[in-house]
């Protein structure tokens, strides 16, 4: 069943159990986690066909450690993991299906974990405008820049500088 999500409402809320996890059919969302002080980290955005939760805290039936947030009015299909799990007892196909998605969200997240590592600003800015040039054109500045770990001016820039 689609669950309309509005701007800014939370999917997952850091605390809360995760039993569930969500197909964006329409929208943008995004995970974030914080640190002790309370500061922001962009984990990762989620556009259309992707599937996003707090895995760690779904896998091991735990609390959330980050939250999902609608960083656009959004549609959502929710899949709680014991509907999962039961689908795939049932049409074993679907391990391979779930399997497959797992692995391309580990290597998205390698990708990323290396290029904060071993990228420039200039060098982020521009793989992400390649590969996902619509975040460019849906999402504010300033959030761009806080998923990049850059300031809104250096963005703005790197931006200038195209």
């Amino acid at each position: 069943m689609p669950r309309t999500v509005a701007k800014q409402e939370y999917l997952i809320e850091v605390g809360h159990r995760v039993t569930t996890e969500f197909l964006v059919v329409k929208g943008c969302l995004k995970t974030s986690a914080y640190d002790a002080e309370g500061k922001e980290y962009i984990v990762q955005f989620a556009l259309e066909n992707w599937w996003v939760s707090d895995y760690p805290a779904l896998t091991h039936k735990a609390s959330a450690g980050m939250a999902v947030q609608a960083l656009e009015p959004s549609i959502v299909l929710e899949l709680p993991v014991e509907q999962r799990d039961n689908m795939c007892q049932q049409v074993p196909a679907m391990h391979i299906f779930f399997g497959n998605k797992a692995l391309r969200g580990y290597v998205a997240a390698q990708n990323r974990v290396l290029s904060l590592l071993r990228n420039s600003a200039k060098e982020k800015y521009e793989l992400l405008l390649g590969q996902y040039p619509e975040l460019f054109q849906r999402l504010p500045k300033k959030t761009l820049a806080h998923y990049l770990g850059v300031s809104r001016e250096t963005l703005s820039r790197l931006e200038k500088r195209g």
